[in-house]
């Protein structure tokens, strides 16, 4: 819905959300519903109210479990029933510099204002503790904004006995926390205020008459900026840039201005501008953002654009150049189709709004923001937090180095007549283990990302991930695969269940990454679920498939895996079972599989 896309009328939103919350859940359709609990320690009604909005634009239907004002610890410390009944998928702890019990006086020595300190955190980290240990959910923890007004001015931050400097301190160790713990995340509203002017963020009138920790009409932003991180944490990220090139990534039409007289680079203020912004692109690479390119150009005028001696990105930063004059829409079709992605994992950014609107009616799903002047590119497309990190893994710093060889996969096929062969010709080799610590943080984030190739479509925390690791209750497997293109990383996971009485598995979970799509790994990680099942002393397996708007491709999985179907139900939902034989014959032969 455009009128919660970043940039938004954070007004109208207030007024609107009501209406807004009806269309949304009238036209939208297989929602990912999620249990949040909201533990503040100010008034959070009407944070509540929005960011129900913002997290079923993003496709996320919300059921809230809402603390009574300022209990947030004593909900989780004193194990309030209703929150334990709620059993929430996610915590989000509301609290803000106002919640600080005391700060240092100018008096106080250097020691007393380091007792202060741990006796604040630990206020804290017991929480969280307790949190971890009988929720297992991810946390959201807000940090502490900075104080209104400053007793020491411009040296408040320098002595340890002003109230920056604490508060510096105290969010460090809050930082410090988060690195050392999964599944917990710091909403950053020092940086959400700043940005939004301290000034008015914290105006003492919504403290004292409505003990609001901001402003009413800083709410938008603030709700916005937490529910990337919601959406980041259950799966709902983008994956991918689509770029335009002229007026974009540079000043002027290479094909008409030449190359020579592209503005970029340090010789003019705009130049600059553009140089900035492809140095904020090529940044965006780090954190596993694919880059293309859509352009109305010819093919030799982009690639030489792109080689501006000023410029910062190369042709080789991108996955697909599509420079040609087809529909942009077509393009945008044809990118999602060769990465084998979907269309909503997509972000399209062109300065023309025609084009804008033209992709953003014919390809649904497709991010288009609405990206101004390009001196505000960076600033959009920064604060809308398309790509919210809530992980950084090798596969993510991997990631566009894997989809280019699946590229170059894709053209060594096209020279094979026989698909065995060129399967074979691709020197594959797997590795198939139980999950293993080092790959915790890549399998929760498959369980949510993965859409197409996910039978049962459940999403799992990384406490999840641990906790079926190291129980007898479950067989877990991960599968890697690398061929002598490159190394595709983690790209199939699998979760059963066992049941010893009737001697059953029950598979829970079984996806793969669409980036490894017919290239048999799906028949390697059924050779190793019978071999897990023949050493546990199971006798079947039992499969399950929920049909969604996106994985129809897997609706006759278990067929093809030999699984008999045993039901059907009337949403499309199946069971098969799959009964161990005393002979099994392996079904991978393309794949050399590490014991």
């Amino acid at each position: 819905m455009r009128e919660l896309e970043y940039p938004f009328d954070s007004e109208y939103i207030l007024k609107k959300s009501k209406r807004l919350k009806r269309e949304l859940l009238e036209s939208g359709t297989g929602f990912l519903v999620k249990k949040i609990a909201v533990l503040g320690g100010s008034t959070t009604h009407d944070i509540v109210r929005i960011l129900e909005v913002f997290l079923l634009n993003r496709g996320i239907q919300p059921v809230f479990y809402e603390s009574e004002y300022a209990q947030y610890f004593q909900d989780v410390m004193f194990d309030n029933p209703s929150l334990t009944e709620f059993a929430p998928d996610l915590i989000y702890i509301h609290t803000s510099n106002r919640n600080i019990a005391g700060y240092p006086r100018v008096s106080d020595s250097l020691e007393q204002i380091d007792a202060m300190l741990e006796e604040q955190y630990e206020h804290f980290r017991v929480m969280w503790d307790k949190i971890a240990d009988k929720y297992h959910c991810p946390v959201v923890q807000n940090n502490f904004e900075y104080p209104f007004y400053r007793i020491l001015g411009n040296q408040e931050a320098v002595y340890a006995q002003g109230r920056i400097s604490f508060i510096n301190r105290l969010n460090e160790k809050f930082y410090q926390y988060a690195r050392e713990h999964e599944d917990f995340y710091v909403n950053d509203i020092n940086y959400i205020s700043a940005a939004y002017g301290l000034d008015k963020w914290a105006d003492p009138f919504y403290w004292h008459m409505y003990k609001y920790a901001m402003c009413m009409q800083a709410i938008p932003e603030f709700a916005y900026n937490l529910s990337n991180i919601i959406k980041a944490v259950f799966g709902k990220n983008k994956k991918s840039l689509v770029l335009d090139l002229d007026n974009t990534l540079w000043g002027g039409v290479v094909g008409d201005d030449g190359v020579e007289n592209l503005e970029i680079g340090q010789e003019t203020s705009m130049g600059q501008v553009y140089s900035e912004f492809q140095g904020y692109l090529k940044a965006q690479q780090d954190i596993g953002v694919m880059l293309n390119v859509n352009s109305k150009n010819e093919y030799d005028n982009a690639v030489a654009g792109l080689n501006h001696p000023d410029g910062i990105l190369r042709p080789g930063d991108f996955i697909l150049i599509k420079a040609n004059w087809e529909p942009k829409s077509r393009n945008i079709a044809a990118i999602a189709e060769e990465m084998n992605v979907l269309p909503d994992s997509l972000v399209f950014v062109d300065d023309n709004p025609a084009e804008r609107d033209i992709v953003g009616t014919q390809i649904p799903g497709v991010a288009v923001p609405e990206i101004g002047t390009p001196e505000q590119y960076i600033r959009v497309l920064d604060h809308a937090g398309f790509f919210e990190v809530t992980s950084l893994s090798e596969d993510d710093r991997k990631r566009n180095e894997m989809y280019k060889a699946n590229i170059e996969r894709q053209k060594q096929q096209q020279s094979f007549g026989d698909y065995r062969e060129y399967l074979l010709s691709l020197e594959m080799k797997g590795t198939i283990r139980p999950f293993e610590a080092v790959y915790m943080a890549r399998i929760a984030q498959l369980t949510n990302k993965s859409n197409q190739f996910n039978l049962t479509t459940r999403r799992y925390t990384q406490s999840d991930i641990e906790r079926f690791a190291g129980s007898d209750e479950y067989i877990t497997r991960y599968g890697k695969l690398e061929d002598k293109f490159g190394d595709n990383g983690v790209v199939s996971v699998v979760i059963g269940r066992k049941d010893n009485t009737d001697k059953i598995l029950h598979l829970e979970l079984w996806l793969m990454s669409c980036r490894v799509l017919k290239r048999d790994m799906e028949y390697a990680m059924m050779d190793s679920m019978v071999q897990a099942c023949r050493e546990c002393g199971l006798e079947a397996m039992i499969g399950y498939y929920y049909p969604t708007a996106k994985n129809a491709m897997v609706s006759r999985f278990y067929d093809t895996m030999g699984f008999a179907k045993i039901d059907e139900g009337e949403d499309g939902s199946t069971v098969w079972r799959f009964n161990i034989p005393d002979r099994y014959e392996k079904k991978n032969t393309v794949i050399e599989v590490a014991k």
